[in-house]
């Protein structure tokens, strides 16, 4: 989750392939076909999938319309609006990546057709240095010994922003912003923002991350859920989703910030900043997060980068849990990650945020803001949850889970009482 948002579950894939006129293609570790490699007809479909995507980066349409089934007029109507939707979005990378064959009921229709899997994988020019990668389920057609591209099927996530509208590209200094159906005086707006995040975040980080982002604001809630691949009524009121895998080995995963255009209008401009800033913040701290990191530390964090150059007083940030505190409802433990999700009670989700932020503002405050970092590296540092707060308490602050919870709620209590 992000503070007051939700992390998504895109996952990031390894490895970049060779360049290819200054645009590089994106490759699979091989096709998978039988123990012994792959058969005649997966080399033939990964051939086409390759030719697909050589189109898409060369800008060829007519390559690109040839790999389509010529008699599936629909799909390859909507598929020669997607090729000019995308046409401004500054592509590195674009490749597909053959998983298997099979695995779904193919499209309805004419002809020797077989369902196929494969991985969708780009990167943005400039911003990426990991694909994002993204599944896509497709029917393929095989018509006089030549296979074709005749539907594809986007219900179970894979859907992308270009599929959606013709995207608006708009360039800040630190920043990339990607929106469709969005006037582009609110996606310069945003992309200023996003500039005054980065080296926000770069100061209260303080470790090696990209320095930049790439957002993304579609025309709607129902949009935005699209691209996630999850219903709609999950975001309802998040203002904005961090998507990527976390505990990256290597270079870092390709992140996107999805902005919900109906919360984030909503809001007033210190909202929107520190929306933005705190997402940035995940971003860069994602490679070190990793499954040992609980939600209280990573949101806590976030919101931490977020307030930090602000003269928001805990009281005033931390409504939620000032009215417990002073209503004799001092928590007695940190939040456990159950606590972040959105299905319970709106004012205990709220408290959570609030507890974290708490918490690492708190070891700013008695340790120092490079413990505080020191503290999250060490965490993330753990490959499993079980022992990883209670070492990095130890070895960095020096202190144990009981003890810092002891000081922690005192912290609590001069702040908000």
């Amino acid at each position: 989750m992000t503070g007051r948002q939700r992390w998504g579950g895109r996952r990031v894939a390894c490895g970049l392939a060779a360049a290819l006129l200054g645009v590089q293609a994106l490759t699979g570790c091989g096709a998978m076909g039988s123990s012994a490699g792959p058969d005649a007809d997966d080399r033939s479909v990964q051939r086409l999938l390759d030719r697909w995507a050589d189109a898409v980066r060369g800008r060829d349409e007519a390559a690109f319309l040839a790999a389509v089934d010529p008699r599936a007029a629909g799909y390859r109507a909507a598929r020669q609006r997607v090729f000019a939707q995308l046409k401004d979005v500054p592509l590195a990378a674009y490749g597909y990546r053959l998983v298997r064959r099979g695995g779904f009921a193919p499209a309805p229709g004419d002809g020797h057709r077989v369902a196929v899997e494969a991985e969708l994988r780009y990167r943005i020019a400039g911003y990426d240095t990991a694909p994002v990668t993204a599944p896509a389920r497709l029917t393929l057609v095989k018509r006089d010994g030549r296979w074709y591209i005749a539907a594809q099927d986007d219900r179970n996530g894979g859907r992308q922003l270009w599929e959606q509208g013709t995207v608006a590209v708009v360039r800040g200094e630190h920043s990339l912003v990607l929106g469709v159906g969005q006037d582009r005086a609110r996606l310069r707006a945003l992309a200023d923002l996003a500039d005054r995040a980065v080296p926000a975040v770069g100061a209260a980080w303080r470790g090696k991350w990209a320095g930049r982002v790439v957002v993304e604001m579609p025309a709607s809630l129902d949009t935005m859920a699209a691209l996630l691949g999850s219903p709609a009524s999950g975001y309802r009121g998040i203002a904005a989703v961090t998507t990527g895998e976390v505990g990256g080995a290597g270079a870092a995963p390709a992140d996107r910030i999805i902005v919900n255009p109906e919360a984030y209008g909503v809001l007033g401009d210190f909202g929107r900043r520190v929306v933005l800033t705190h997402e940035t913040a995940h971003v860069a701290t994602r490679a070190l997060t990793s499954p040992a990191t609980p939600l209280w530390l990573s949101e806590g964090f976030a919101d931490w980068a977020a307030y930090r150059d602000t003269d928001r007083t805990p009281r005033q940030a931390a409504p939620e849990l000032a009215r417990a505190v002073t209503g004799g409802e001092l928590p007695r433990r940190l939040p456990e990650d159950a606590e972040f999700g959105f299905a319970g009670e709106s004012g205990r989700l709220a408290r959570a945020y609030e507890e974290g932020w708490l918490a690492c503002r708190m070891i700013a405050d008695e340790w120092g803001e490079e413990k505080l970092v020191a503290f999250y590296r060490a965490v993330g540092g753990h490959s499993r949850r079980a022992g990883a707060v209670e070492a990095a308490l130890r070895d960095v602050l020096g202190v144990g889970v009981g003890d810092f919870t002891a000081r922690w709620r005192a912290y609590l209590e001069a702040a908000l009482g």
